[in-house]
């Protein structure tokens, strides 16, 4: 039994390769040749001889193993949707002998593209340039690339990993916002709150000393006038911390280029708020998106995709409230099924004094833009019309 267990390994390891096709042929020869044998036809026998002589000459064919070092590279693995991902592929024969010719496959996303390898010699190399077009926002993985060798009849088909996969991001298109975005996302420095501190820009009114006050905050001519240690105290003021968040929700829009629309649209807020060095927190599918600079937020944009399930825009005030708090401008992206009605309902969640724009993304349709105190609702009909949208909403 022991003598057997290398022998059955051996004949399973020559069986995996084999196609379906293979397998039809291997059936038809089992069948053929019983049916011949027992009706006693030689043509039949002929069949079945044949078709068995096909299969193990495309299992010799299969047998033995290919040494190769693969590398495969992607001259920049972050693309705008629609440009071209240009890559390269180099492989080279590591082993001492000559390498019969073989086929290169290489996976992207859910196609695949085939390389023609020729026969290499002992630290041959070959190399491939092929370019990725790109039409629609996505996260592409590109590879493993894997040679293939088998038989023409393709009865068998020997695959083998190469290298790990890589990730392409096909980024949304963006528009810039310089100065149109300022007012909108306007640096609040220096703006006074109602909250009273004992260090800060903005002063508010003198009081007693305590002790462990900072000396440096004594005013001390007032404190001469009146013969006690008085020290300065001062109103908070704070800095934009700009919350947008993303409806998913398919309910919410009425085609699939519309959620483009407001995935692009969301992202180019978020870029320039990082680019003017604003603090910003995204809310969009699952949770927050990485915002520690552009390209990282660009990559979590990359892979959003709207479904049933996704977080609607009924829900998206009460998220931002939770998650961002101390905001000070929100903005909530949605699409053009919502009601004005039904988006100033849900936007009352937002808390007091922030700023809000709920913006609706509605493909082809004309801008429109409407104020009511801090909250601004605002309709855009293509990712060029945003910058005189956000101007607008400031104007007003």
């Amino acid at each position: 039994m022991r003598l057997l267990r290398p022998v059955g390994r051996l004949v399973a390891r020559a069986l995996h390769p084999v196609s379906p096709l293979g397998w039809a042929a291997l059936a038809c020869a089992v069948v053929l040749g019983v049916g011949g044998w027992w009706l006693g036809w030689v043509e039949l026998t002929v069949v079945a001889t044949a078709l068995a002589a096909a299969v193990a000459v495309s299992i010799l064919l299969t047998l033995g193993r290919s040494t190769y070092a693969v590398e495969l590279e992607l001259s920049d693995n972050r693309v705008t949707v629609g440009k071209r991902a240009v890559g390269r592929l180099v492989v080279r024969n590591t082993s001492r002998r000559r390498l019969l010719p073989a086929q290169i496959e290489l996976p992207v996303g859910r196609g695949a593209a085939d390389f023609h390898l020729p026969s290499l010699g002992p630290d041959a190399v070959h190399e491939d340039v092929f370019a990725i077009p790109t039409t629609r926002r996505a996260v592409v993985v590109v590879g493993p690339v894997r040679s293939v060798r088998g038989d023409p009849l393709g009865l068998m088909r020997r695959r083998v990993r190469w290298t790990d996969p890589v990730d392409l991001y096909v980024h949304p298109e963006l528009v810039s916002l310089a100065g149109a975005a300022s007012g909108v996302l306007r640096d609040l420095e220096g703006q006074a709150t109602r909250v009273v501190s004992d260090s800060d820009m903005s002063f508010h009114a003198l009081r007693d000393y305590v002790p462990g006050d900072d000396r440096r905050h004594i005013h001390w001519k007032t404190s001469a006038r009146i013969g006690t240690l008085m020290v300065r105290q001062f109103e908070d003021t704070r800095r934009t911390h700009t919350a947008i968040a993303l409806s998913t929700s398919t309910a919410d829009y009425a085609s699939a280029e519309e959620f483009e629309l407001a995935v692009a649209a969301a992202a180019s807020i978020g870029v320039q708020a990082l680019r003017d060095e604003r603090d910003l927190t995204v809310l969009a599918g699952v949770g927050a998106l990485r915002t520690e600079n552009p390209p990282r937020l660009l990559d979590d944009c990359s892979g959003l995709e709207a479904s049933g399930e996704g977080r609607g825009s009924d829900r998206l005030a009460q998220w931002v409230a939770r998650e961002a708090a101390d905001a000070s401008v929100a903005i909530l992206v949605t699409g053009s099924v919502p009601t004005r009605g039904e988006l100033r309902a849900s936007a009352v969640h937002i808390p007091v004094g922030v700023r809000t724009l709920v913006l609706s993304c509605a493909r082809g349709g004309d801008v429109e833009v409407l104020s009511h105190g801090a909250l601004s609702l605002a309709q855009v009909g293509s990712l060029a019309e945003l910058p005189r949208v956000l101007r607008r909403v400031v104007a007003g």
